[in-house]
């Protein structure tokens, strides 16, 4: 595959509120197509984006699940760079409701004379929909449930359902004008009236790759089905076993809660991440969740995982 078609997550920080010398607030990238997308946006995301080669000018669309400081604190001074920086191009940001209200806040302030425009998108928070689509990617709002209006992102890389079978269409002397409605699905009456069914015609495209992104929030069963097999799924983990007793108050999940999860939605991979201070080695946390499932990666600043 070439290296633009990859689809990749980029982690610029994986810890939670309280800063320490180990993590950043949470913040993540994902690379497609040339295209960047901006998942949260902590403190610190701008240094991490250097940090890991990428570029500010490809920032396509920011996602914010919330608005809590650790996933948010970082976005002012972003748009203040890309301004410094001379962007032209409008830029899209996502969230929940208080969105809208907290980037202009900011504009007033320090964005009065930004060199482009800022588009804020506020959703509904308790329901799964469609906020944003290009050519490269479909991405889908998912309801979390944490203390304040939260929610998580589906991202679903776009691809041709079928693609031309290339020798086939030349054999049977397929006119380019033909091509679309083949694509679509449709077979192909040559000059003589035999019909050519669409199979022969075409070949079927790759399974759209999908990641999930699900911060912060408690354990959520409601969350399975919308994250059912996907290829990747990022479940906080601020919290072992150990520390139960937190999740009244917080909201949180434990390692093992992000693991039954991704266990009982079937997903191929588990990334967990949003440690809290208070582990100082998330090893305990790592060993926790792939007890329940296996498959499970511990996020650490400069980690790219490639789909």
């Amino acid at each position: 595959m070439h290296p633009m078609e990859t689809l990749s997550v980029h982690i610029l920080g994986c810890g939670s509120a309280l800063p320490t010398t180990k993590h950043n607030p949470s913040a993540q990238a994902l690379t497609l197509r040339g295209k960047v997308y901006l998942v949260d946006c902590g403190e610190g995301t701008q240094l991490q984006i250097r940090r890991q080669g990428l570029h500010f000018g490809r920032i396509h669309t920011i996602f914010i699940s919330h608005l809590h400081g650790d996933h948010c604190f970082g976005l002012p001074g972003l748009l203040s760079t890309l301004s410094m920086l001379g962007r032209t191009g409008e830029l899209h940001i996502h969230g929940p409701e208080g969105l809208t209200e907290y980037i202009d806040a900011h504009r007033k302030s320090f964005l009065a004379e930004c060199s482009y425009e800022i588009i804020t998108h506020e959703h509904d928070y308790r329901k799964s929909e469609v906020i944003h689509e290009d050519p490269s990617l479909c991405v889908r709002s998912l309801p979390l449930s944490h203390r304040i209006p939260t929610m998580g992102f589906l991202f679903e890389e776009r691809c041709a359902a079928r693609h031309l079978d290339k020798p086939a269409v030349d054999f049977y002397q397929v006119p380019r004008c033909c091509y679309p409605a083949i694509l679509l699905g449709e077979s192909y009456t040559a000059q003589d009236g035999s019909i050519i069914p669409n199979n022969r015609l075409t070949k079927p495209g790759r399974i759209p790759r999908r990641y999930a992104y699900c911060s912060d929030t408690e354990y959520f069963p409601d969350l399975i089905e919308q994250v059912r097999g996907v290829d990747l799924l990022y479940h906080e983990a601020t919290f072992g076993e150990d520390l139960r007793a937190r999740l009244a108050t917080t909201a949180h999940s434990t390692a093992r809660d992000a693991a039954t999860i991704a266990l009982k939605a079937e997903v191929k991979r588990l990334l967990i991440g949003h440690y809290s201070s208070r582990y100082t080695d998330v090893t305990p946390l790592l060993d926790e969740a792939r007890s329940v499932f296996p498959n499970t990666t511990a996020a650490q600043e400069g980690l790219i995982i490639h789909l």
